[in-house]
C-alpha cells in the first residue's frame, strides 16, 4: 500500500540526509592535516513476506520465487579511509608524516580516551614550554613517549626510523634525546573518533600494538613534512550529486504516495 510506500521513502530521506551531513564534514576538512575522509554505509531494513519461495502448489510444482516488499534503508555506519594522503613539505623541523601505517600517541585526559591515550595521524608537531614535542593542536597533548628536546639545540633530526637527534654548542656529534614510537591496530576503522585530529581506542579496534617505525610493516617517519587530508574533492562532489538526485526521487515517492492516498480517499465522492 501507498502507507508502506511513505515508510519506506521517509527512512531513504533520513538516510540520505545522513550522508549530507558527512560529504559536508568530509569537504570542510579538505585541509585539515591528517584527516581521513568517511564513508556512510547504508543498509535495507526489514522485508514483508507475502509469498515464500519454494511453497508447492496444486500441481506439485514449487514457485521459483518469493513476493518481499522492502521497508526502507538506514545508515548502518561510517566507515573511515585510512589511505595515505599527500604529503606536504613545510620544512620545518618538527613537522612529521608518516609514511605508511602506524599512529603517534599522545597523552590526554583519562576520562577521554582508555588509558588516557589518544593517537593521531596528525605530524603537525611543536615544543611547549617545557621543550616537549607536543601535537600542535587546541589541547596540545604530549607526544608517547615523552621527548624533550634541550634548550640549547641548534638543530633537530628525525630519522625514518623515528631517532631524535640535536645538536648542541660545543659537539660536534648529533646526540639522540628520544624515539618516536608507532601504534597499529587490526581493526583502525573501529577507532573513536574524539575530534582534534585525535582516535580513541575501542572494542571494535583491538588494542594499540607498539613499535618502532619502518618494523613490522609500520610506516616511516618523514621530517620537514605532513600528511594532508585524504578528501578527494572531486569524488565527494559527485557523492554529493548522487545524494541530492537520491533524496529528491525519495520526495517524489512520497509525493506519488501521497496522490495514490488522495485517490482512495475520494473514491466515495
Amino acid at each position: 500500500m501507498a502507507i508502506t510506500a511513505l515508510h519506506s521513502a521517509a527512512t531513504g530521506l533520513s538516510a540520505l540526509n545522513t550522508q549530507l551531513d558527512v560529504i559536508a564534514n568530509n569537504l570542510a576538512n579538505i585541509n585539515t592535516t591528517g584527516f581521513k575522509a568517511m564513508r556512510p554505509n547504508f543498509q535495507d531494513l526489514l522485508y514483508m513476506e507475502r509469498l515464500q519461495p519454494g511453497v508447492e502448489n496444486a500441481n506439485g510444482d514449487r514457485r521459483p520465487t518469493g513476493l518481499y516488499v522492502g521497508l526502507g534503508t538506514k545508515i548502518s555506519g561510517t566507515q573511515l579511509d585510512f589511505n595515505q594522503g599527500n604529503l606536504v613539505t613545510t620544512g620545518r623541523e618538527t613537522d612529521i608524516a608518516i609514511e605508511g601505517n602506524g599512529f603517534l600517541r599522545v597523552a590526554v585526559e583519562p576520562g577521554r580516551a582508555n588509558g588516557g591515550f589518544a593517537y593521531t595521524r596528525a605530524g603537525n608537531l611543536a615544543l611547549n614550554r617545557d621543550g616537549q614535542l607536543v601535537l600542535a593542536n587546541d589541547g596540545g597533548p604530549r607526544i608517547q613517549p615523552v621527548i624533550t628536546i634541550p634548550q640549547d639545540a641548534t638543530k633537530i633530526d628525525i630519522s625514518t626510523d623515528g631517532r631524535i637527534l640535536v645538536t648542541q654548542p660545543g659537539n660536534a656529534e648529533p646526540a639522540q634525546v628520544g624515539q618516536l614510537e608507532l601504534s597499529t591496530f587490526v581493526n583502525p576503522s573501529g577507532l573513536k573518533m574524539l575530534g582534534e585530529n585525535l582516535y580513541a581506542e575501542t572494542v571494535a579496534s583491538g588494542p594499540p600494538i607498539q613499535g618502532n617505525p619502518g618494523v613490522d610493516q609500520r610506516g616511516q617517519i618523514r621530517q620537514g613534512f605532513v600528511e594532508g587530508s585524504n578528501v578527494d574533492p572531486t569524488t565527494e562532489l559527485i557523492e554529493l550529486i548522487k545524494a541530492q538526485r537520491a533524496f529528491e526521487m525519495n520526495s517524489q515517492t512520497i509525493r506519488s504516495a501521497d496522490q495514490a492516498l488522495q485517490t482512495v480517499a475520494q473514491i466515495r465522492r
